[in-house]
């Protein structure tokens, strides 16, 4: 059993049971905590867009230490762990993921993933790297995390949904979607918890967002929706009769709150900021303290104090 293997494992056990496919060989299938919702917090962190350049290794550094140090009971990263495995060969992509997993090292603590785009090797053309090479794809992800592209778990009487917003196209550019396979998957996850079950969900690409309104196209947009899921109402459609509490979002490296029927979709600040060129959008770099009380929810965003060795607007 690698190292990798082993870490999953005993992530999953100090987390709580976790449900997914069932003829998946990683997870088995569970019922949800019976237990009544408690009280922790947790943190959110997202778009690390981890690289030897700018000095972003040293920037996670400094955020995993802060992370740490405030003992939650567990992270959820959201996606864009690298920077970046979609348009780079085999050789650097390796050496982004190295960095990022000896780096996340120093959390010390149960850590879940989620796909973001720029975690998917060499589907861009300009990346050199064939279709059939191993890692192609989500598969050097899935290898690297060990873990599934999506996924549920339970912890404390609440239940968490992590979902694959990431969906490569023919032509070898990417749309964020979520697939009918997963689309599948997550009604049958979500019918398997009782109604009144406190639910949090997890996406890279924004299910819902007002960022098209007002801010800039974010890098590698391309003729497919990227900044927002593009049948976003095909995945709430099937939130209808549950107690979401909360959709976490990544992506768009800012902070921002939307309230649709009565669940808050919110778009959450980058660890990278600015793509490590400073604050994105009048946003510094930082996470997400999320807080659970009783099967209720509030969050705040924590900076963590870097300093971009080259601050400049980037969009």
């Amino acid at each position: 059993m690698n190292s990798n293997r082993r870490k999953f494992l005993k992530t999953l056990a100090a987390a709580g049971a976790v449900s997914a496919f069932p003829a998946s060989p990683w997870l088995n299938l569970a019922a949800v905590d019976p237990k009544p919702p408690g009280s922790f917090d947790f943190i959110f962190f997202t778009d690390t867009h981890i690289q030897p350049e700018l000095d972003a290794a040293h920037g996670c550094a400094m955020a995993f230490a802060k992370i740490g140090a405030s003992k939650p009971d567990f992270a959820i990263c959201g996606g864009d762990l690298v920077y970046d495995v979609m348009s780079e060969g085999r050789h650097r992509a390796d050496m982004l993921f190295d960095l990022y997993q000896r780096t996340e090292d120093s959390l010390k603590m149960p850590l879940h993933h989620t796909i973001g785009n720029h975690d998917v090797f060499g589907i861009l053309t300009k990346s050199g790297v064939e279709p059939t090479d191993p890692g192609y794809g989500k598969k050097m992800y899935e290898d690297r995390v060990g873990a599934r592209t999506y996924y549920s778990f339970d912890h404390k009487g609440y239940h968490f949904i992590v979902l694959d917003s990431i969906f490569p196209t023919p032509d070898r550019l990417w749309e964020a979607r979520v697939d009918d396979a997963q689309l599948h998957w997550l009604g049958d996850d979500l019918s398997r918890i009782e109604p009144r079950a406190p639910v949090i969900v997890i996406t890279h690409v924004p299910l819902i967002t007002g960022y098209l309104a007002y801010g800039p196209q974010p890098d590698g947009a391309t003729r497919y929706s990227t900044a927002s899921v593009a049948n976003s109402s095909d995945v709430i459609a099937l939130f209808e009769g549950r107690n979401i509490l909360a959709v976490l979002q990544g992506h768009l490296h800012i902070n921002e709150l939307v309230n649709y029927k009565n669940c808050q979709y919110a778009c959450c600040g980058a660890v990278c900021g600015n793509w490590w060129h400073g604050p994105r959008l009048a946003f510094p770099e930082g996470y997400t303290v999320v807080s659970l009380r009783d099967g209720k929810i509030t969050w705040r965003y924590q900076p963590y104090g870097f300093k971009s060795v080259d601050p400049r607007e980037k969009f």
